[in-house]
């Protein structure tokens, strides 16, 4: 999440993650019929952690965030005006339909290679309401493990949310946010998979 309005020096880039999405992919033999449902609880998000503030560039993220701002994003991140934890706990996604990327070999099997880039119609629901978003997802198999990875951007206003904002305006986060996402599957059958 990123600054922005006149005062947006006096606030903070922000990194909220989650560690805690469990779901189910299904993996056919045409892999381009794959179907994947993955939630994760609201209120276990986290904000500024240390280890992922020290992956992004430094200029943008740099390390010493006040635990009061940590603690503000936080709350005002899961409030009623936003995500409202208590009323809306999980965070739904379910792939819609799945295509080849643009670029992909004619000719080329999807379920060929251990290494492929799709694009997902993806069904996200937060608050009860769905949105429909288009992401870019990058399959990888390797021993007995899925990964399915991607990087997007995402504005708040297309799921349904006002971005917060303070004093008038003139301190606020802007609209567009970066998304980046590594899911790790284990194969529960022939099948499908579950999310670790």
């Amino acid at each position: 999440m990123f600054r922005g309005g006149p005062l947006a020096k006096a606030g903070h880039n922000h990194v909220i993650a989650s560690h805690a999405l469990h779901g189910t992919l299904y993996v056919p033999a045409d892999r381009a019929r794959t179907t994947f449902e993955v939630s994760f609880p609201v209120a276990e998000l986290t904000v500024d952690e240390a280890s992922l503030r020290a992956k992004e560039n430094e200029a943008d993220f740099p390390p010493d965030v006040p635990d009061s701002a940590k603690e503000g994003t936080r709350k005002n991140m899961l409030g009623p005006a936003l995500l409202d934890s208590e009323h809306y706990p999980e965070i739904v996604l379910r792939s819609l339909t799945l295509q080849a990327a643009p670029g992909m070999r004619p000719g080329m099997s999807p379920g060929m290679s251990n290494s492929d880039e799709w694009q997902a119609r993806v069904e996200i629901t937060v608050r009860d309401r769905p949105s429909t978003v288009v992401v870019p997802v990058h399959y990888g198999q390797h021993a007995d493990e899925i990964v399915v990875s991607g990087d997007f951007s995402l504005k708040q206003t297309d799921l349904g949310l006002t971005p917060f904002s303070a004093l008038l305006g003139a301190l606020q986060v802007l609209d567009e946010m970066k998304i980046r996402f590594r899911i790790y599957f284990t194969p529960s059958s022939p099948n499908t998979a579950s999310a670790l």
